[in-house]
């Protein structure tokens, strides 16, 4: 009886809790966006690795509400800012302006001063607007008049942009792209899913989708969830195995640029949180395999040969995943 005792296989990180919220946000969510269940699933496990997602698809397929109703689901702050070729960096960041009392100037924060930030159609901004969010994005503060306001925590930008329509717009430079941990492709649903979308907006007679939707979780859980994802437990097998498969981006001959080393970081990050997700304290190569189409997608350019030819980049990554041995 004793021995029996001695064996334990609980995880050593409480993770019961985390799987617990996750599985309520996708029904929370579930009430008005039907199918989508990678998409939203994606959306969680880059809220748990802390990062930001570019959300590509055409108009009409709820890319947009998703966004505002993941949102929701979090206690926080949101806010959404709608691209346009007029746009400057000022409307983004914020401006000083004068205050005629104290006569000194005061910084007036702009929208990008928040938690969950929706940028609609990000390619629609010239690039001084696009240069603006580098230090936003990636340091999670902005520099204004020699002055560094840092953000609140949690902060997330969810971009959208629709790769149809290409007048008028800016493709995103290299270094930006980078700093998105995924881009997901959004696609058409499908005919069952396309009915139950029909019957459920038909249900709700008018009644805004956001009033449907409860909140899950605030900032201090959120907090608490993140830190409980990053010590999740990475073998070394796992690290060299994620270093292969980026390093074969590098050099194969379909790829005209391949993914770097912050690449593998965001791999690594992700199948950390699909594997607390899943409610497990350990990282499988499952949890890595999962984590390559959506953090390679945008970082990772075809060769204009293999483009012409009509290849995707996801086809390149699933030719790379299956040519590297799989640890055991």
């Amino acid at each position: 009886m004793e021995e029996k005792q001695d064996i334990n296989f609980d995880n050593r990180i409480p993770l019961e809790e985390l799987k617990q919220a996750v599985e309520t946000i996708k029904q929370e969510l579930g009430k008005v966006i039907i199918g989508q269940r990678d998409f939203v699933e994606l959306l969680i496990v880059a809220l748990l690795a802390d990062g930001h997602v570019l959300i590509e698809g055409v108009p009409g397929i709820a890319k947009t509400i998703t966004a505002k109703l993941f949102a929701k689901v979090l206690k926080t702050d949101f806010s959404r800012i709608q691209f346009t070729p007029d746009l400057m960096p000022s409307d983004v960041l914020g401006t000083s302006v004068l205050n005629m009392k104290t006569s000194e100037f005061e910084f007036k924060k702009g929208p990008i001063f928040s938690n969950i930030v929706l940028i609609d159609e990000i390619n629609r901004a010239p690039a001084k607007t696009q240069a603006a969010l580098f230090e936003t994005m990636e340091e999670r503060q902005a520099t204004i008049d020699g002055t560094t306001y840092k953000f609140k925590t949690p902060f997330m930008v969810l971009a959208t942009q629709n790769p149809i329509e290409q007048e008028g717009t800016y493709a995103l430079p290299e270094a930006q792209l980078d700093r998105f941990i995924f881009k997901i492709k959004v696609d058409y649903p499908n005919l069952e899913d396309e009915i139950k979308i029909i019957e459920t907006h038909h249900k709700r007679q008018g009644e805004q989708p956001q009033t449907l939707i409860s909140t899950v979780l605030d900032a201090k859980k959120l907090a608490d969830y993140k830190a409980k994802t990053q010590a999740i437990v990475v073998e070394e097998k796992i690290i060299k195995y994620i270093a292969e498969v980026v390093s074969k981006t590098r050099n194969h001959p379909h790829l005209y640029l391949g993914g770097s080393p912050r690449a593998s970081i965001a791999i690594l990050n992700t199948a950390k949180a699909f594997a607390a997700i899943h409610g497990r304290d350990f990282v499988i190569p499952e949890d890595v395999k999962k984590a390559m189409a959506p953090v390679l997608n945008h970082r990772i350019i075809l060769t204009p040969e293999r483009e012409m030819e009509g290849m995707t980049t996801e086809q390149v990554i699933d030719m790379i995943v299956q040519s590297v041995e799989v640890p055991r």
